[in-house]
Order: structure tokens, then sequence, then C-alpha cells
């Protein structure tokens, strides 16, 4: 099941029904940093009842993932995504995770003779109750792989005694992700069909971490459909919502090759 929707969200997300959506990945427009074919009106008044509706629309134990960065303005950082986190909580959602993704290069406009690169962004993890749904990638790869483990356990008293596991080799060659991503944005010209076009793998890895096979997966600022391509290409049911007209027709586009 596909739904694509042309519009602005705050519209049509009154069209899902309560409590049916299972995972939504989405990156709100950060700060004004972007116009987006001069269709962008975004501050306060718009992501509180985002957010709003992401709470209604969001079936017990789903998850909203909400990547997001902060403007610099006159020399201090907005803070608007610590504001964005906080109210989702003051709604009814966990913060189940802080999670960054680590862009590995600058990509930002800024003055370095006043401060390091900026090369990472958040990855917030909203929760309506606890995750229904939670699959981890393994594919850290495990540098004490075979090596007998040396567990000592600290007791309250200050003494330590020895863990279950010393002794025992390590088993598992590939250990569970961090919660530090690193992905290189979208930079080739081929694959790049939006300004703020975050990576299929940051939407795939999304995808199969906190939803399964059948569920329903939301993108509420769709842009060029990368969720949605991601969604479809896992045996996920989507919708998703864009207000830009030209970027609707690239994401309609992407969506229909799959």
């Amino acid at each position: 099941m596909v739904n694509l929707m042309l519009g602005d969200c705050l519209e049509r997300m009154k069209e899902i029904p309560d409590g049916s959506v299972d995972l939504t990945v989405t990156s709100p427009p950060y700060d004004n940093l972007r116009n987006y074919n001069n269709s962008l009106d975004w501050g306060e008044h718009v992501w509180k009842p985002v957010l709003q509706e992401l709470f209604r629309v969001t079936k017990k134990g789903g998850v909203v993932v909400w990547v997001v960065g902060d403007a610099t303005i006159e020399g201090s950082e907005t803070g608007t995504s610590f504001r964005q986190a906080l109210y989702a909580k003051e709604i009814g959602f966990n913060l189940h995770d802080t999670m960054i993704w680590n862009k590995g290069n600058f990509t930002a406009v800024g003055a370095l003779k006043t401060s390091y690169a900026p090369v990472f962004e958040y990855m917030f993890i909203l929760s309506k109750g606890k995750p229904k749904t939670f699959n981890p990638i393994k594919d850290r790869k495990n540098k004490q792989f075979g090596v007998k483990y040396h567990q000592t356990v600290r007791q309250a008293d200050g003494t330590t005694k020895d863990g279950h596991g010393k002794g025992k080799k390590r088993i598992a060659e590939f250990g569970q992700r961090h919660n530090v991503w690193l992905m290189w944005p979208e930079n080739s010209n081929a694959k790049r069909c939006h300004p703020a076009q975050y990576p299929e793998q940051l939407a795939n890895d999304h995808i199969i971490s906190w939803s399964n096979e059948g569920d329903t997966v939301l993108d509420c600022f769709m842009g060029s459909g990368t969720t949605g391509k991601m969604a479809l290409l896992n045996n996920r049911k989507f919708i998703g919502i864009e207000k830009d007209e030209t970027y609707f027709k690239i994401a309609q586009d992407r969506i229909n090759a799959i």
C-alpha cells in the first residue's frame, strides 16, 4: 500500500486515522536553513502541531525518528532541536534515544575561524510508550573476537569478583551497532534530488530497526521520497506527504519505480 499526498502536512495528516502508523522517519526543515523553492513556512507554530499530529497517528509502541539540526545565528546555535525533543516529551512521547548522524564531512555554512566544523545531526528516537519493535543491526566488528573474557564485577563495597563470562571466548564476530552512525550525505548529482536529502542507507537502517515487514511507515516531510523508496524495498506500507509540487513529482517517480 502506497499513499502519496500533495499538500500541507498539517492538513493532510488529518486524513490519517488515530494510532495507525508504526514508524515515522522524517526530517523537518531545520530553522529555515533552506527555502525549498520558496515554499517554506516554518517555526514553532508549525512544528508543535506537527508533533501533536504525529503523536495522534502513531500506534502504541510506535516510533518517530526525527532527524534535525540547528542553525547558528549571530554566533549562537538556536537549540531548536532540543526544544522540539523536549516538547515531544511534554505531549506524551518518550525520548527513547538521542542518536547522532555523523556525516563524516563539513557540509554546513559557517566560520571555521571561531568554531569546529559541524559534522553531525541529531536523530531523536521518540516512542509512544515502550517501542514494540527493535531489530538491532549487528555490524560492529568485534576486535576481541575469539579472545577470552577477563571479566570482573565491581561490588558495592568496592571489591571485585569474577563475572559469569570469565574464561569464555567471545564468539560473536560482530556486535550491536552503537547510536552514532557514520554515513556520508548524498553528494552525487545522480542521486541527489533534494537540497536536504539524507542517505538511503540512513532511512533503510531506521526502517529495519524500528519496524517489521507489513508495517506502515510515514514521512510527513517527504521531500524527494527517500523514506518511501526504502520502505517499499523493505516490504513496508508507506504514507508520504509533501507540500512542494516539484519534489512531490520527484518522489512519485522514485517510489513508482519501485
